[in-house]
C-alpha cells in the first residue's frame, strides 16, 4: 500500500499505485497519477495533470506539472505533463505542463535531471537524456535520446538537440543541434562525440565511421546543405545510425517557423599569430 506520511497533503483524486511513498510535507495535487514503487520526498510538489510512470524518483523541492511560464497562458487550459518510468529528478527540478489543451510535455524512461535543471512547456526529452545542475530546456524544444547537457546550458525554444548530442558547460545554442555532436559556447558544433559512441553500446565501428562520412558532408565539404543531403542519400549501405543524422539535417532543411532555426555551425580553428 501507499507509505504517505501524515504531514503530505494529497488530493483525493489523485490516484496512487502500490507500493507508492509520499514524503513529509509534500504536495499532490488533484488529477496526479503516480506508478508503482516511485518516491516523492519531502517538500516535492506534483501539480495537477502530471503522471509519472514507475520507479520514479522526485527528490525535495522539485516541481513537476506547474503552470507553463508564457504570459498568453490561459490557468483554465487542461494540459499535461507526462513521464515515463525510472527517472530521477533531483532538487529543485522544475517541468511546466503543456501550453495547449490536450496537449503534453512529455519526459521518456531513464532520464536523470540533477540540481536546478528546467524543462519549459511542451517540451519533450527522449529516453536517457541528462540534465545537469541548472541545465534549462526553453519550450517546445526536443532532448534526443542519450543527449547530455552539462552544467547550465540552455537550449533556445523551439530548437532540437538530437541523440547523443553532449553541450559544454555553460553553452548555449539558439539553432539546431544535430545528433552525435558535441556543441560549446554559443551556436557552434566542435566535433563529433566521439567518447560518447565509443562508449555506447548501440553504436558499432561501422556507425562511427558511417557517421563521421555524414558529419563531413555537412560541415567539412564545399557543399551546401542541401547539396549535402543529396549526396548523403548516395550511401545506401549506410544504416541506421548515419540514416539517423542525415534525415535530422535534411528535417532542419525543411523546418518551417518557428522551427526553422537552422542548423548549428561547425566552430572554425583560431589561427594563431604564427600562421
Amino acid at each position: 500500500m501507499a507509505k504517505i506520511h501524515p504531514t503530505a497533503i494529497v488530493h483525493s483524486t489523485a490516484v496512487l499505485s502500490d507500493p507508492v511513498e509520499i514524503g513529509a510535507y509534500s504536495i499532490v495535487e488533484a488529477d496526479v497519477v503516480i506508478g508503482p514503487r516511485s518516491v516523492v520526498r519531502e517538500h516535492a510538489i506534483l501539480r495537477q495533470y502530471t503522471t509519472i510512470g514507475q520507479n520514479n524518483i522526485v527528490d525535495s523541492y522539485a516541481i513537476l506539472g506547474g503552470v507553463p511560464q508564457d504570459l498568453k497562458f490561459d490557468p483554465r487550459t487542461v494540459s499535461y505533463l507526462r513521464v515515463g518510468d525510472d527517472n530521477v529528478f533531483r532538487e529543485g527540478v522544475t517541468i511546466s505542463r503543456a501550453t495547449r489543451e490536450g496537449k503534453a510535455t512529455l519526459v521518456g524512461n531513464r532520464t536523470y535531471w540533477m540540481t536546478a535543471a528546467h524543462a519549459g512547456h511542451d517540451v519533450v526529452v527522449e529516453d536517457d537524456a541528462i540534465l545537469v545542475n541548472g541545465a534549462a530546456l526553453a519550450g517546445h524544444t526536443v532532448l534526443g535520446r542519450g543527449a547530455i547537457l552539462s552544467a547550465h546550458v540552455a537550449v533556445h525554444q523551439f530548437c532540437w538537440v538530437g541523440e547523443m548530442a553532449m553541450g559544454q558547460g555553460n553553452s548555449a545554442t539558439s539553432m539546431h543541434i544535430p545528433p552525435f555532436t558535441l556543441f560549446a559556447g554559443a551556436n557552434r558544433i566542435v566535433s563529433l562525440n566521439v567518447v560518447g559512441m565509443r562508449r555506447s553500446k548501440e553504436i558499432t565501428r561501422e556507425d562511427r565511421h558511417q557517421i563521421q562520412e555524414a558529419f563531413d558532408l555537412t560541415y567539412r565539404s564545399s557543399l551546401t546543405l542541401s547539396d549535402a543531403l543529396r549526396a548523403m542519400d548516395e550511401q545506401t549501405e549506410w544504416k541506421a545510425a548515419a540514416t539517423r543524422f542525415r534525415d535530422f539535417v535534411r528535417r532542419v532543411v525543411s523546418a518551417q517557423s518557428p522551427y526553422k532555426r537552422g542548423l548549428c555551425p561547425l566552430r572554425r580553428r583560431e589561427r594563431t599569430a604564427d600562421e
